[in-house]
């Protein structure tokens, strides 16, 4: 994660999840409209499943939980650290609740071309709203997740500045006190 960095792992991670769910999709299309056992779309599905797995493991199932506990101020990680896991854990309710109603409503296929689509409107959001925090200070922090959704204008002099580290490696601001 720290050589490659956070970012790119995320977006592939995502973009690998996004071709799994639609190969997936494909693949159940298939068999759920076939009247014979189509050995190929099986073995298709099953290693989507994998690949999905994969994917989610190198990038989405565990960098969120970085990123989390990066971008909130210190004053306030442990509220936002523990809304996020309340928002993550409810949405995965939602979605293990109603797969069921979801593919009787538009087939088990449609479904995961659904969670393809949602999954590419993530892509999106994440390669839009989501910069580098690798080697980023808290202070760094501040000025990237202080403008919303400019972080690539506040992200050009951060690019630049140079950080003083002091000889423990710690980098500390306002003569060694922590803000």
């Amino acid at each position: 994660m720290d050589k490659i960095g956070r970012r790119p792992l995320l977006l592939c991670s995502v973009a690998g999840m996004i071709a799994s769910l639609g190969c997936l999709g494909f693949g159940l299309t298939i068999i759920d409209h076939s009247n014979e056992k189509i050995m190929w779309a099986i073995v298709l599905c099953i290693t989507m499943v994998l690949f999905y797995v994969a994917f989610f493991s190198i990038g989405m199932g565990p960098i969120t939980w970085v990123y989390s506990s990066e971008i909130f101020p210190l004053k306030l990680r442990a509220q936002g650290c523990s809304i996020g896991v309340a928002v993550n854990r409810v949405a995965s309710g939602i979605v293990s609740m109603t797969f069921i109603s979801l593919y009787k409503a538009i087939t088990i296929g449609g479904a995961f071309f659904l969670y393809a689509g949602i999954a590419a409107v993530g892509w999106v959001f994440l390669c839009i709203m989501l910069p580098e925090t690798q080697g980023r200070t808290l202070e760094d922090m501040e000025v990237l997740f202080g403008k919303f959704h400019k972080w690539k204008q506040a992200n050009a002099p951060l690019k630049n500045k140079q950080v003083d580290h002091n000889s423990n490696g710690n980098n500390t601001a306002n003569d060694g006190r922590f803000s």
